[in-house]
């Protein structure tokens, strides 16, 4: 099993071209997982590339399980992300797609398709492998990411709203698929939503996100149970209508 990592983000600043600077200062403990809230355009997706690495900040740092990792390129951070998107390829087959997380050239030993195999077996993808993703729903194509996060077996898992395209069904399948790969893996997980019940049924802490800062950290239960600060009372409210 993968060892938990810690992430800590220390005075980090990015902003986009002519953009107001964000900044964002958090520290996520091992294996914990941990829901990111806020309005539209808050920061949400931001902090999250810059944690895999997919923007480059301004200035401060990122340490995750206490290694400096600021200035390395996404494919050498120990970060899996799925998107809301899938990010996955339409012309390779479900099995490729997966392979990607192993070697992005697909050239793949035994081992590796032992594990791509397995990782797809484990999603509930086993007859699917010589699939294109076009041929696949939604929740399917949401399983093979995950089938991907398995085979690259990274300790820090980032999720962008990778549930909001899914009907109520499939988004249930999906969190306890997550919850039930933590509980194997136990991965650090960071889940942006706007979803209050994605967050309660996988998170034990919650980060708010308001205008690129860090506006409120806290138990998911206080903050869903109308305990958080009112700018977060106020962003639920408005959320929900």
């Amino acid at each position: 099993m993968t060892k938990p990592a810690s992430i800590k983000l220390d005075e980090l600043r990015f902003s986009y071209p002519g953009g107001t600077e964000m900044r964002f200062d958090l520290a996520i403990n091992p294996g914990e997982k941990v829901a990111v809230m806020g309005p539209s355009g808050s920061g949400k997706s931001t902090l999250l590339n810059l944690v895999a690495g997919f923007e480059e900040p301004h200035g401060g740092r990122i340490a995750i399980d206490g290694r400096d990792v600021t200035a390395l390129p996404p494919d050498q951070r120990p970060v899996s992300m799925v998107f809301q998107e899938n990010n996955l390829f339409s012309h390779l087959t479900v099995a490729q797609n997966v392979g990607l997380g192993r070697s992005p050239s697909l050239r793949l030993s035994a081992e590796d398709e032992h594990e791509i195999t397995s990782a797809l077996e484990r999603t509930g993808l086993g007859d699917k492998g010589k699939r294109l993703p076009a041929a696949l729903a939604g929740g399917e194509r949401q399983r093979v990411a995950l089938a991907r996060v398995l085979v690259r077996n990274r300790p820090v898992l980032l999720l962008d709203e990778p549930l909001a395209s899914l009907g109520p069904a499939l988004r249930e399948e999906m969190l306890a698929l997550i919850n039930t790969l933590h509980e194997e893996r136990m991965m650090t997980i960071m889940m942006a939503t706007h979803a209050p019940e994605d967050a309660a049924a996988l998170t034990d802490r919650l980060v708010h996100v308001s205008d690129g800062r860090i506006a409120g950290v806290g138990s998911t239960q206080d903050y869903l149970g109308g305990r958080g600060s009112e700018a977060f009372r106020d962003y639920l409210g408005k959320n929900r209508s």
